[in-house]
């Protein structure tokens, strides 16, 4: 049993493996962030866990449920000239097309947008994993 669940593991590896080769998942893609916080704290996300507004999560269009991305913000802070930039797993859908994510309020903070509302950003899929739904 354990053999059938890694080839099954494998496969859905090199399923998603393909899909950034095809171009589906851009590495490196220009997104507009936004974020959604305490409103939706406790809700099930797509994945079926509780939405944590704490959390390091985010919500894409496309890329599989589980994938680490890294966001970078693509404007300079302020304050310090300096870019900011998160690691998230992607545990909720959105409505809409690619070229938009929605951070976790935790994530939004980390990149200094929570009082902006979002902003341009580069994703960067770090670690890919099939989605389940």
């Amino acid at each position: 049993m354990e053999r059938v669940r890694v080839q099954i593991f494998r496969f859905f590896m090199a399923v998603a493996g393909l899909a950034l080769l095809s171009g589906e998942i851009q590495a490196g893609e220009v997104a507009r962030a936004t974020w959604y916080g305490g409103a939706y704290a406790g809700r099930p996300t797509a994945s079926g866990e509780k939405f944590d507004p704490w959390a390091m999560t985010a919500a894409h269009p496309t890329l599989p449920l589980g994938t680490l991305v890294e966001v970078r913000r693509l404007t300079k802070n302020s304050r310090n000239g300096e870019y900011h930039s998160v690691v998230v797993r992607i545990n909720d859908r959105m409505p809409g097309k690619a070229g938009r994510i929605d951070l976790s309020e935790g994530a939004a903070r980390a990149l200094r947008f929570r009082d902006l509302g979002g902003g341009p950003v580069e994703i960067t899929p770090l670690k890919l994993f099939a989605d389940a739904r």
